[in-house]
């Protein structure tokens, strides 16, 4: 009777076991690792921005007591910074393209107004040689640059999650086991950037 037993319990551990691996292999957990893996990408993009938004005011002080005059530039981009760090994106909401929408607008207007604030600088010879402005304009450049790689890292890791959400087997998985899941948003270019840059000298 024991030996009937043990016999049924290593079949039916042996039967969990396939299971298991069978359910793990077919991509039930598709669904839920791509998930973490978009909003893993979208903090690190929002991490981007606000290394941006915190190197600001730093900025904004140098050119300040070089260039009085310009008041107008240092207002928008304060402005712009403002407006950029109230608009609020986590990656429950990723989802919403209308507050994806406001938040790639606002981040765009502070890159507007940093862009003409740069454009300013060059009428300042004292200021482009200031060792703090130096430093700022490098870390701004230098995270312009992991933004835009953040970017495409979330862009990337979307890509593959709405993928799996839309095609067979993961949306027959999402559809019973993670009926909660949602496209999420990516970035589109700014209005306008299909055109090049007019230069005039």
């Amino acid at each position: 009777m024991t030996a009937l037993l043990s016999t049924a319990r290593i079949r039916s551990g042996l039967i969990g076991l396939i299971l298991a691996f069978g359910l793990s292999a077919c991509g039930i957990n598709n669904v839920p690792t791509l998930e973490e893996q978009a909003r893993a990408a979208w903090s690190e993009v929002q991490n981007q921005y606000q290394r941006r938004a915190d190197l600001i005011p730093n900025l904004v002080e140098t050119v300040k007591g070089f260039a009085q005059q310009e008041r107008e530039v240092l207002t928008q981009v304060t402005e712009a910074r403002a407006r950029a760090t109230q608009v609020q994106v986590d990656a429950s909401t990723v989802t919403d393209p209308d507050k994806f929408r406001q938040f790639q607008e606002a981040q765009n207007q502070l890159s507007g107004a940093l862009g003409r604030l740069l454009a300013t600088v060059e009428r300042y010879p004292e200021l482009k040689s200031n060792a703090n402005f130096l430093a700022l304009q490098s870390q701004l450049e230098g995270t312009e640059n992991r933004i835009a790689v953040a970017r495409r890292d979330y862009i990337a890791a979307v890509q593959a999650y709405n993928t799996e959400l839309r095609t067979i087997p993961g949306r027959w998985i999402a559809g019973i086991l993670y009926p909660e899941a949602k496209p999420m948003e990516t970035f589109t270019a700014t209005s306008g950037s299909e055109r090049p840059p007019q230069v005039k000298f």
